[in-house]
């Protein structure tokens, strides 16, 4: 599977189960790329086991180890400390960093409209914030498709797997065979069209807790997935 569409103006690295030592080369290649990466809390260490450093540590940095934290401010690193009780999670954090950094006054919330008119936004991708407690897992699904974030184009790396959360259009590219599965979030998603998989949609509506689109398979080397209105959650996996 190709680990990205193109490289992203901003990386975010949350928590999480590390990630395999096969994708450390792509996590520090994403980076260099990047004009803003933020770690939240002990993503930190995604960015310390490629070789890298990030622009800002944010969270309540319970789980970050000392000696990273004592490297990364070594490393000049703009280090911004929470409470650990607090109203929102570590990554939730990092997201309003981004959105202060790339969006401006007109982000957050009610901010969608603008996004879907055309307006461009960039490219954030997340590393990490899979594995581990479900409940943070699923948190982070719902937290990645706010409608807070839709200044944002957010795609992830959750460990082999990439999301990408799709509120217009996106390219996907993989191998043949490869599973993708489509999900409707907060609502139903109109008019969704696919090219390149095995299974097509044309004009579908997938309601919310819809299994319609799930375990699709890619008959292309690329493919896309867009949708009229709504928000799709698009899982790309590779072939098992």
């Amino acid at each position: 599977m190709s680990r990205r569409p193109a490289w992203p103006d901003v990386v975010v690295l949350a928590g999480g189960d590390p990630l395999p030592a096969s994708l450390l080369a792509d996590v520090a290649e994403a980076i260099d790329h990047a004009s803003l990466t933020v770690a939240a809390d002990a993503g930190l260490h995604h960015a310390h086991r490629a070789d890298r450093e990030v622009d800002v540590l944010i969270g309540d940095l319970d789980s970050v180890d000392p000696e990273a934290l004592e490297q990364a401010r070594r490393a000049g690193t703009d280090v911004r400390s929470y409470p650990v009780d607090k109203d929102a999670t570590d990554l939730a954090l990092a997201l309003d960093l981004v959105l202060e950094r790339t969006a401006g006054a007109g982000a957050g919330a009610g901010a969608g409209a603008g996004a879907r008119a055309g307006a461009e936004r960039p490219d954030v991708l997340v590393i990490g914030g899979h594995g581990g407690r479900t409940d943070h897992l699923v948190a982070n699904l719902l937290l990645l498709a706010a409608e807070r974030h839709a200044p944002l184009r957010i795609h992830a790396w959750w460990g082999a797997d990439m999301l990408h959360i799709v509120r217009d259009s996106v390219r996907l590219t993989g191998a043949v065979g490869s599973n993708v599965s489509l999900l409707a979030l907060h609502g139903a998603a109109e008019g969704v069209r696919t090219t390149g998989l095995r299974f097509p949609l044309d004009d579908a509506v997938l309601a919310a807790g819809s299994s319609l689109g799930m375990s699709n398979r890619m008959s292309a080397p690329d493919a896309t997935v867009a949708v009229r209105s709504g928000v799709l959650a698009v899982l790309q996996s590779p072939i098992t």
